[in-house]
């Protein structure tokens, strides 16, 4: 039989403030019930549990775990573990070459890749009639600023994005996702096919650079709590709608430290001219004490599979080609001045290349494979119906300081 405690029972268990408690509700740690009126009560098994872990969980611990530290909440999306990449228990790699786009998405929203066919429907999403008006003004801006623009427009005119059961937020995710892939390629080239329209709208229709194409948006679809991750489902744990955690996730995925890094990628292959002068660019930045980009994840120590998994497809698709040459070189330049691997933003960039994509079209792929993921936490955090909502540690001036 279950015993449950407290808040103040759990608290005094675990050696902690009943703020601390909440703090780890809150962060997926620990799980509550409800109580009479609006307490909550705790499993004392589960509480134990917790007290019994090796390490003591300090409230200096929980806030190291905002920084590649603990798990500070419960999903079951991705998982990372001994150098491999998994989707809902799949490898990320095998979907990539087995499934499609669209079943991706479904697997992730709603556990069967099945369910696709009845999300997505061939025909185009809705006309943004705004669009003629707002057409000068966007002329001037990348992709994913694009987005950001329009996305609202489309919100207003979703009320059923307010419903946020499972199943209308899988719905609503593939509107989202319709919408963007339709911003991204055109209206003009709708083909149905989320990839097929993207393929239409840059040029590259060929079976083998659709299927790179398709390989790159599976690759980026999820990466556990990333910043833009944990911040889609931060706005979804305030109950705003999915296209809120989409718009919030795309602001933080632009960051120079987030998907915003590929641009510091091209960047480095701009001014190294060609893949010869790239080693020597690389050792000068590092005698100036600059860093590289595009080398190195922390989760990976071996290497990043989806920088491997795309550069290999590169290398496939046009061994001869410039951009092959590129990867091949970043490679070689990291493991020789760093010893790092390249990373999926290095990835990005060469399949962007070696299909002669649009400028910004490396973090495009990044944000319409990541948007999948911020409606797949979206959903997670809708059922879990708690506000994320942490407490800072004050470390400023104490009141009646003189």
């Amino acid at each position: 039989m279950t015993t449950f405690l407290s808040a103040r029972e759990a608290a005094e268990l675990l050696g902690v403030r009943v703020e601390t408690l909440y703090a780890y509700v809150s962060r997926g740690l620990l799980q509550s019930v409800p109580g009479s009126g609006r307490s909550r009560r705790y499993d004392r098994a589960e509480v134990e549990r917790l007290k019994a872990r090796r390490t003591p969980i300090t409230e200096e611990r929980v806030g190291e775990s905002l920084h590649f530290g603990l798990p500070v909440l419960a999903s079951e999306i991705t998982l990372i573990e001994n150098g491999r990449l998994f989707y809902r228990g799949r490898e990320a790699s095998r979907l990539a070459a087995e499934s499609s786009f669209e079943e991706c998405a479904a697997l992730l929203w709603t556990g069967r890749s099945e369910t696709a066919t009845q999300l997505f429907p061939a025909a185009p999403p809705r006309a943004i009639p705004e669009l003629p008006v707002l057409a000068p003004a966007l002329a001037g801006l990348g992709r994913v600023e694009h987005f950001q623009v329009l996305l609202p427009l489309v919100a207003q005119a979703d009320p059923a994005a307010w419903d946020q059961r499972p199943e209308a937020v899988a719905r609503t995710g593939a509107r989202v996702l319709r919408h963007l892939t339709s911003f991204a390629a055109g209206p003009e080239h709708w083909a149905g096919d989320l990839v097929a329209t993207l393929a239409r709208g840059w040029g590259c229709t060929g079976p083998r650079e659709q299927r790179l194409l398709c390989a790159s948006l599976v690759l980026c679809l999820d990466h556990e709590l990333n910043v833009s991750s944990f911040t889609a489902r931060c706005v979804a744990s305030a109950g705003s709608t999915p296209y809120g955690a989409v718009h919030a996730g795309l602001a933080a995925l632009q960051g120079t430290r987030h998907g915003g890094h590929t641009r510091r990628v091209e960047a480095l292959l701009e001014e190294s001219g060609s893949p010869d002068g790239l080693l020597d660019t690389m050792a000068a930045r590092l005698r100036r004490g600059e860093a590289l980009p595009g080398l190195g994840q922390k989760l990976y120590p071996e290497g990043d599979p989806r920088a491997r998994e795309l550069l290999r497809r590169v290398e496939s698709l046009a061994p001869e080609s410039e951009a092959a040459a590129w990867g091949r070189a970043y490679a070689a330049a990291g493991q020789e001045l760093v010893g790092e691997h390249p990373t999926v933003d290095v990835g990005l960039v060469m399949t962007a290349r070696v299909l002669h994509l649009p400028g910004d079209a490396a973090l495009t792929l990044f944000a319409l494979g990541r948007s999948v993921g911020w409606i797949a936490h979206a959903i997670e955090q809708y059922e879990v119906g708690q506000l994320i909502r942490p407490r800072a540690r004050y470390t400023g001036v104490r009141p009646g300081t003189p």
